[in-house]
């Protein structure tokens, strides 16, 4: 397990993620994951949600070894090999043949914040374009609402913009907006940890 690819903060997050998941989900269908990373989450979530296929993706290609090796260690037969996907092109996955299937859930952790806002633009036509009728799109991460932000998150929104001018914590607004052009809205608002919002959107 050491030589696996790892987070602290996916790791620590992973299970009350999941408990939010485990009473908003039906008891099978296929989920799409965006942005997963290190595979700690998808790996976490199949495993305990049995009956629902796993599809991780993940935009950067140099990421998709390190995934596949998550994958493959945790053996699970509804965990499937990662894509190769870029939520601003225009075909998902990026590489390879176009999805057939629409999806139940898309779920996407802490990407926004750390992309440029036309990630967000791609994720919700994505989304809008994958998921089936009742389907969810799901995000996790650090959000700006009008309430006045915590100081931590004024500091993390800094630190990041320190490091690319197109990154930082979106304002909920701006987010939601952008669902609505792309025919989704927001159905739920979840406190998490550590300041975090999980935000559930249906078409």
């Amino acid at each position: 397990m050491t030589d696996l690819s790892h987070s602290t903060a996916a790791d620590r997050n992973k299970q009350p993620i999941l408990d939010v998941l485990g009473k908003m989900l039906g008891a099978r269908g296929a989920a799409l994951e965006i942005a997963s990373g290190t595979g700690q989450h998808a790996a976490w979530f199949a495993a305990a949600l049995a009956e629902w296929t796993w599809q991780p993706t993940d935009a950067d290609a140099r990421a998709l070894p390190a995934l596949a090796a998550r994958v493959a260690h945790a053996g699970l037969p509804n965990l499937l090999p990662p894509l190769l996907l870029d939520v601003t092109a225009a075909q998902w996955p990026s590489q390879g043949p176009a999805f057939t299937q629409r999806f139940d859930a898309i779920y996407c952790a802490n990407m926004l914040h750390i992309a440029p806002p036309a990630a967000c633009v791609g994720l919700m036509q994505g989304a809008a374009r994958h998921l089936r009728p009742g389907g969810l799109l799901i995000t996790y991460g650090p959000y700006f609402e009008d309430t006045p932000p915590v100081p931590s998150n004024l500091a993390f929104d800094q630190s990041l913009r320190s490091r690319d001018a197109s990154w930082g914590i979106r304002r909920l607004k701006d987010v939601e907006e952008e669902a609505r052009r792309s025919g989704l809205s927001l159905r739920e608002r979840h406190e998490m940890p550590a300041n975090n919002l999980l935000l559930v959107f249906g078409l």
